[in-house]
């Protein structure tokens, strides 16, 4: 099922697995394995490596229904964010600076 899941969300942000190993750190062989459902057992910390990169929770992973509460077309602005190579410290100055204005 998790991998199942890694498989779907990755191809959802159109994704290579030679992609997601390179930005994840987890290797493209476990990755592959994972997704085939051959490695059923992965650990908390290539959970973390892989959902960080996916925008999603570990849970997301662990439970189809985790992710459900996000809108659908937030899910999608969020993963085009990350897949510009814009950082979380960029974002997050960008916000800042918007509020900034609007206040």
């Amino acid at each position: 099922m998790i991998g199942y899941r890694v498989k779907s969300l990755r191809e959802e942000m159109k994704m290579s697995i030679s992609e997601l190993s390179a930005k994840s750190g987890v290797a493209k062989s476990y990755i592959s394995s994972l997704e085939r459902n051959l490695q059923k057992n992965p650990t908390i910390l290539v959970l973390e490596k892989i959902a960080k990169i996916l925008c999603i929770k570990v849970d997301a992973l662990l439970n189809e229904q985790a992710d459900k509460g996000m809108d659908e077309e937030w899910i999608e602005i969020l993963q085009d964010v990350v897949r510009s190579g814009i950082s979380k410290e960029e974002m997050r100055e960008f916000i800042e600076e918007r509020n900034k204005l609007l206040v």
